[in-house]
């Protein structure tokens, strides 16, 4: 008879276990706790949406648009397309669940998103992000309370050699001027630069200034700054978003070059970067976009956010602490099992964490309890179930005592 094949994992794709599930858990555990001291709201939105929901808010010509999206048609003929990201879902939902009663909104989430490209170390086809996002603050504090609670957060999971580098994409206004300029140069300079660019120059200018590829980068290095075309209000609330960070006593350095290239993005946009991931160093991003809700036919509705990888954080960590329970109960014959059943089910209601080790010898039960990191084993047997008290061993030392079936929870705390 042949042998029925196993079907294998979907390339890109993850299963996740044993210690890269404990700093998996550690990430979002840390992202909760944080996230509760800011006082942002937990919000689950949809896993797939309307395809126009990403096409409208990230922008037909980026990657993720135009390479990158599961998009698919359903039964019913509608256009579907699996989030690629966070914050465009949040924006339809402001929109259509009528939050914007509640605003300013400070919203946080987390849970697998899915992007079409090559998988490598700590990118996958479908990953996992954290975000967190303010709607409808168009004040600089805004800003400053994302920037310093990404801050804590990547402090709290113990994570070093992070580096938060800062820009202003300005007002409109600012945007404007800086663009023509921005198309005026790359125009000179339109036979050095690569095809992706040269499409770029038409749609979206300023995401040449952040092409990897090496024939675009004399001509991105020799773009006019955004400084020059600031308006007075820009700079204000540049100036105000630095202060804050000052105040708080988080460090910054100012990258020129780091830019959001959709229209809609505004003032402050910022990266967490490492030197211990190579050249995919980016650990957590955001900005402003205050244009978004518009793009999507809401009113101009002020918004700004950030999104990281759990993957990618996780893999940051130190090693993640063995995990360890209350006790094992170690039953010895059938009558001893049915006892511990019940004694296991009480243990746990009494909020203890307790297993029970029912298979191979007394040697092999015991090693089993410390293998999963028991402080105490409860063995049972006939005289134990006799006398009405089980032997409690302490794993740490091997001391043994008899405790009575119903002080075992108080025994154990």
């Amino acid at each position: 008879m042949a042998r029925i094949q196993t079907p294998h994992r979907v390339r890109g794709t993850q299963d996740i276990f044993g210690d890269d599930q404990r700093r998996f858990a550690q990430v979002l555990g840390t992202f909760d706790r944080v996230k509760a001291l800011y006082g942002f709201q937990r919000v689950d939105i949809p896993i797939f949406e309307a395809t126009e929901v990403f096409s409208r808010s990230i922008g037909e010509t980026t990657d993720v648009v135009s390479k990158e999206m599961y998009t698919f048609p359903d039964r019913g003929g509608d256009l579907l397309t699996l989030r690629p990201e966070f914050t465009a879902g949040l924006a339809r939902a402001f929109l259509t669940e009528g939050w914007q009663q509640h605003a300013p909104l400070k919203l946080a989430t987390s849970g697998p998103v899915f992007r079409y490209e090559r998988p490598q170390k700590g990118r996958y086809r479908q990953f996992h992000q954290i975000d967190a996002e303010v709607i409808g603050a168009a004040e600089p504090m805004a800003d400053v309370e994302l920037l310093v609670m990404a801050d804590q957060l990547l402090r709290d999971l113990g994570i070093e050699g992070v580096t938060l580098q800062l820009n202003t994409l300005g007002d409109a206004a600012t945007r404007d001027a800086w663009r023509a300029a921005l198309v005026a140069h790359f125009e000179q300079h339109r036979a050095d630069l690569s095809e992706d660019s040269l499409t770029r120059l038409e749609k979206n200018p300023l995401r040449i200034l952040d092409s990897k590829d090496p024939r675009d980068r004399p001509a991105a290095d020799s773009a006019p700054d955004i400084d020059a075309y600031l308006t007075e209000e820009a700079r204000a609330f540049f100036d105000a978003v630095t202060a804050g960070l000052d105040a708080a006593g988080v460090a910054w350095t100012r990258n020129p070059r780091l830019v959001r290239g959709l229209d809609y993005y505004r003032h402050t946009a910022f990266e967490f970067v490492t030197d211990r991931l190579g050249a995919q160093g980016t650990v957590l991003a955001g900005g402003r976009y205050d244009g978004l809700i518009g793009s999507l036919g809401g009113p101009e509705t002020p918004g700004v956010g950030w999104a990281a990888g759990v993957e990618r954080l996780a893999m940051l960590l130190a090693e993640p602490a063995r995990p360890a329970i209350d006790a094992v109960i170690v039953p010895m014959g059938a009558a001893a099992e049915a006892c511990g059943i019940g004694l296991l089910a009480a243990l746990r209601r009494a909020g203890l964490a307790v297993d029970m080790a029912y298979k191979g010898k007394m040697k092999q039960r015991l090693a089993k309890a410390d293998a999963q990191g028991a402080r105490a084993a409860i063995i049972i047997g006939d005289d134990e179930i006799a006398a009405g008290a089980a032997a409690v061993k302490s794993l740490a030392d091997g001391t043994q005592r008899a405790v009575a079936f119903d002080a075992l929870a108080e025994a154990l705390r």
